[in-house]
Parts: structure tokens; sequence; C-alpha cells
């Protein structure tokens, strides 16, 4: 980054050699060191191509009158392919007639031909200065948005690491494992893609859906680690973790918390409507619930649990082909038993431990 005006660079274009030279030369006595001059204009777009490249050119001064391409179709070249560059122009002329056509094409101020050094210094010095100033603000700009992204993730890492601490929370409570949380988050992800959805939505899911039982929270512990089958009653109390999940998690405007709100109140919802909390139907549940709900079973009806041995995995395909339509969307049985073969890897990479 320039410190000073010294430190900027100058290109300068006049196909008479004469004006260049004398141009360069009083340039430098003001202590100018990166100067470049062309006398022949079809020379300049190489310049500027490099400059794209890094090599900045921060003033351009340039001659009106020249063959092969004048000052004007220069500078219009600038407008239609270089404008990214910015770079400010000051017009040589000795004709007054040139200059509302220059400043119509960009041209911030002009040098009058013949030159006096006053006016070459003056002119010259403005307008890098406010090049300076630019580049400067482009600099501080950057850092400043280098800072925001840096706090930007460290919020977001914050949120993750809160979420995963929630989810295990949870399990604390639970007779499920931290291992059928893993399992069931990374399927849902591989299902999620399968379907087609953005990368943004399968990265939210893969955090969000360890938290769809964190309502088990609020269950007393005669019903949530009850070995038997629940009565009525007491079924009854267990549905109410989807609502408590929900509250737990509602009223953030982070899309990871949201997300995870939205699938611990629908993930017992069912296709068909019979469902619970809300009864939803069809495309009214949420799609991270819907992908939940299919991956939640068919792992939990895999492993084994104090109330139940596990299922082989011939019966919870019928049980899932059955369930088409009913309890779960018939697109996303399809995909989940197309991919049976990826999820039982991604089972096996998340094994029990003991």
């Amino acid at each position: 980054m320039p410190r000073c005006l010294q430190d900027l660079s100058i290109l300068v274009v006049d196909d008479n050699p004469a004006n260049t030279d004398l141009l360069h030369l009083m340039l430098e006595d003001e202590g100018f060191d990166h100067i470049t001059t062309l006398n022949d204009a079809r020379d300049v777009q190489a310049c500027l191509q490099r400059a794209q490249q890094g090599e900045l050119i921060d003033l351009l001064i340039l001659d009106i009158r020249m063959p092969h391409i004048d000052g004007f179709g220069i500078m219009e070249m600038i407008n239609s392919q270089y404008a990214d560059l910015n770079i400010p122009v000051v017009v040589v002329t000795a004709e007054d007639a040139n200059r509302e056509q220059a400043l119509h094409l960009g041209a911030t101020d002009f040098i009058t031909k013949p030159f006096q050094n006053w006016e070459v210094t003056l002119r010259i010095n403005n307008a890098l200065q406010n090049r300076l100033y630019y580049r400067q603000s482009l600099l501080r700009t950057g850092e400043l948005e280098q800072q925001v992204r840096l706090r930007t993730n460290e919020v977001e890492a914050t949120q993750q690491e809160i979420v995963k601490r929630l989810a295990r929370a949870g399990e604390y409570r639970d007779n499920e494992t931290g291992m059928h949380v893993l399992r069931m988050s990374h399927m849902c992800n591989h299902i999620a893609r399968s379907l087609g959805c953005n990368d943004d939505f399968c990265d939210l899911l893969l955090q969000a859906s360890p938290l769809h039982d964190v309502g088990k929270i609020g269950i007393p512990d005669h019903i949530l680690l009850k070995p038997g089958r629940l009565t009525p009653e007491e079924r009854e109390i267990m549905e109410t973790h989807a609502r408590i999940g929900h509250d737990i998690l509602d009223g953030h405007d982070s899309e990871l918390i949201q997300m995870a709100a939205e699938i611990a109140l629908c993930h017992h919802e069912k296709w068909d409507g019979s469902g619970y909390p809300e009864g939803l139907r069809g495309e009214a549940i949420p799609l991270a619930a819907r992908i939940a709900a299919i991956c939640d079973v068919f792992d939990a009806l895999l492993s084994a649990r104090p109330y139940k041995e596990p299922w082989p995995l011939s019966r919870v395909v019928d049980l899932l082909s059955r369930e088409s339509g009913l309890h779960f969307e018939p697109r996303i049985v399809s995909i989940f038993l197309q991919e049976l073969d990826t999820l039982q890897t991604i089972r096996a990479r998340f094994a029990e431990t003991s």
C-alpha cells in the first residue's frame, strides 16, 4: 500500500517524445519514481491489462491528439473494458474544445500546452492526493470487511458449539446415545444433498438436526426412561417434547436456531396429517423436519434400546416402503431407499463405541 504520493504510479501517454520527456523530468523533480511513458497509444492496452493483474496505474496523463488511437478512444476503451480500475485521467490539451468531451468521458483534470511547471505540479499532486485517499479507503474497507468476516465466523462457531452442547444435554436425559444424533444428522445432510437442496440448507440441517429431541429435557424421568410401553396418558405427556423443544429454541434470529426450532416442533408430523403436535399435512411440514423424521426413525429402529432389540434392515426397509405417503413424503422415501448403501456407511462410521 502506498504511504505517500511519491509511491503512486503514473503513466504518461503522448505521441511526442519531447512532451513525455519534459513531463517525466518535471515529475522526477517532484520526487516521483514510478513513471512510465508511452509514445505509441496502441501500447496503452497492455498496460491496462497488467493493471488488472495487479500492476496498478494510479494516474494516467493523456494527450488527446495522437495517431492510431486518440485520447478519446483510450478513455472510451477504459470506460468499456477497464472501468473497475477507476484510473483518474488528466488530459493534456491545447484546445478548449476538447475539454467538454474529455469531461463527458471521465477526465478529472487538464494540463494545458505549453506546459508550465507550477500547473503540472499542482494538478498532478491534486489528482494523486485524491487517488491516495481512494487507495487508503479501499484498504480500510478491506480491513473492516475482514474484521466483520472474522467476527461473523466467531459468532457462527459459538452458535454451533452451543447447539452441540445443548444436544449433549438432551442426551444425558434420554436413553438414546450421542452417536444416534451424529448418525441421524449426517444422514439428514446426505438425504438433503441427494434431493438437490443447496449447500447452505444442507449445512444448516447437519448442525440443527441433532436438537430434534431437545424438548425431552422437559419430560419427567418416570416417563422418559420407562423401559416398557407408555400408557395413553404417558404418551400424551411424552408428545409434549415437540412443543417444549420448540419453546426452548424459538425466538432467535439465527438461521441455525430457527431451523432447529422448526425441526424440534415438526419432526413427528406425518405426511398424511396424522402426526403431532399440529397435525400438519404434506408440504405444510417444513422440509427439514420431513427429512429429519425419516432419518430419526430409520436409525432408531436399527439401534438397540433398553426397551427393544434392533430391527433387521429388511424389516426397516419394509416399514419405510409401507409408510410412503402416510408417515413419510414419497419423494423422500424413494431417495432414501436409493441411498441405503451410503446411509449404512454413515451408520458404520458413527457406530456405538461400547
